[in-house]
């Protein structure tokens, strides 16, 4: 079956880049084809179940918008390794740089033998972080570590202990970081005890508030009474947030909410961290999300986009509280290896010269009208998307079941499946399992995105008309030829 181009989803087009692989879907096989299932059952003898994947295709090759599995089929890539490759899983700078790198010295440890390239990522993240205070940057090697980090600063910093994190949080799977995340399962079953001083405080999230009036700046003052009567200013060290939630459910909070949060921990000695590490790098149409409301953290924690999909992670904030750690308190053997370091360098400057903050505009001006006209289309209140949301590139669509805000995890499964055996990756999140999240690369072609789009939107008008019809099969299968090329 050959599909159509389909046309330019808005008159404001994004400017075409350069791509090894062709820019199209392309399905050669069932889903998954016989290479991904001799891999599976090879993994299945070497690998634990727990250790997991969403999808049940195996990668060879990756660029642009496009992943190619071993079998030969091409996929649309609407989750871009989970934000990480913003700039393209091959983007050619990003490659140059790590090949150059590594003909050189791929580690030497920055505690031991010090090099450049730390010192220049550090650099570039003081210029690009808000704020026009003196900074000081630490790298390490995942969003967790960054986060944990930050917490051990600004504990040290302020002499205070309790941290208060937020509903629908997520911040990691260490200890600390488990019990910093609010989801239970798969994150924290069973994995206690975690560590201590850690409270969580009401969320804005305004399609599920109690009261749809509530003002952002509400909410805040709703999560500050609680902090005051629960803990007291005086022993909080920081408080950590997503400025928008990542596997909670892309949950953008209210206009207000992170500034009078901000404001107050400034008058009261706390240290604010935002947490970055999904939401950074030019993902919601700014360098980071904390910028749409004039934030401006003490403390932010940044990796997945950071450095083009190699390992590398960072905490950037005020000199004064960096600098009040002992010698020798932060670090770690891989922390800012310099391969990860060429990588980033590379990466930041892609997103300058293509202007890829401007690009994550011009993706949520393509694909946000087309989804709230679809949930129009499909009966508003009445359907089966509860609310489209976002910023920029990081958007999501939350469904329900029709008529009520009944999370429908069921559903949302059964439409990421349905879209995998048509040839669109798309991601799953949310505390209640029902948002499909939508994270392409930043560079993705615009008639790739449209028929990504259009796939997702054929799925979900498939589930409104016949729901009955539309379950999460055990093993995707996919038309013997499906091509859908670009105009």
């Amino acid at each position: 079956m050959t599909l159509s181009p389909t046309s330019s989803v808005s008159s404001r087009a994004l400017p075409t880049l350069e791509s090894r692989l062709p820019q199209r879907r392309e399905l050669l096989t069932a889903i998954p084809g016989p290479a991904s299932q001799e891999l599976a059952a090879r993994r299945a003898k070497a690998v634990p179940a727990s250790a997991v994947s969403t999808m049940p295709v195996y990668a060879a090759d990756a660029d642009g918008g496009i992943i190619r599995d071993v079998d030969g089929n091409s996929f649309i890539d609407l989750g871009s390794g989970i934000a990480v490759t913003s700039v393209g899983a091959s983007a050619p700078a990003v490659a140059q740089a790590v090949t150059e790198q590594v003909g050189h010295f791929t580690h030497s440890c920055f505690m031991v033998t010090p090099y450049e390239g730390y010192i220049a990522v550090a650099e570039e993240l003081a210029r690009l972080t808000p704020g026009d205070h003196e900074k000081r940057t630490v790298l390490f090697n995942s969003g967790a570590e960054a986060v944990e980090n930050a917490v051990k600063v600004a504990r040290l910093a302020t002499s205070r202990q309790a941290v208060v994190a937020f509903d629908h949080a997520y911040h990691g799977r260490t200890n600390l970081t488990m019990g910093l995340t609010a989801k239970t399962m798969p994150y924290k079953t069973n994995f206690g005890p975690f560590a201590p001083e850690i409270y969580r405080m009401p969320m804005s999230y305004p399609y599920r508030e109690a009261n749809p009036e509530i003002t952002g700046e509400e909410a805040a003052r709703r999560a500050i009474e609680q902090m005051e009567k629960q803990i007291g200013a005086g022993s909080i060290a920081a408080i950590l947030i997503e400025p928008i939630q990542g596997e909670g459910g892309f949950i953008v909070p209210a206009e207000g909410f992170l500034p009078t949060l901000a404001d107050w921990a400034r008058e009261n000695g706390v240290v604010f961290i935002a947490d970055e590490v999904q939401s950074g790098f030019c993902r919601t149409g700014a360098w980071f999300a904390s910028e749409h409301e004039g934030v401006v953290p003490d403390l932010i924690t940044m990796a997945k986009g950071i450095a083009g999909g190699m390992p590398l992670s960072a905490v950037t904030g005020r000199a004064e509280l960096l600098d009040a750690v002992h010698a020798g308190g932060l670090g770690g053997t891989y922390g800012g290896n310099p391969v990860a370091c060429a990588a980033a360098l590379a990466t930041l400057h892609t997103m300058e010269e293509q202007d890829l903050a401007g690009r994550a505009r011009g993706i949520e001006e393509l694909v946000t009208p087309r989804l709230r006209a679809l949930a129009e289309e499909l009966g508003g209140d009445q359907g089966p998307i509860g609310e489209v949301r976002g910023r920029g590139a990081m958007l999501a669509v939350e469904l329900v079941k029709p008529g009520t805000t009944e999370p429908d995890p069921e559903t949302t499964r059964a439409v990421a499946a349905a879209c995998l055996s048509q040839g669109v990756l798309i991601l799953t999140c949310g505390t209640y399992g029902n948002v499909v999240r939508l994270l392409p690369p930043l560079v993705i072609d615009e008639q790739l995105l449209s028929d990504g789009l259009e796939v997702l939107e054929s799925v979900l008008r498939s589930h409104s008309s016949t729901a009955s019809d539309l379950t999460a099969p055990s093993h995707v299968t996919a038309p013997s030829h499906v091509t859908a090329a670009k105009g």
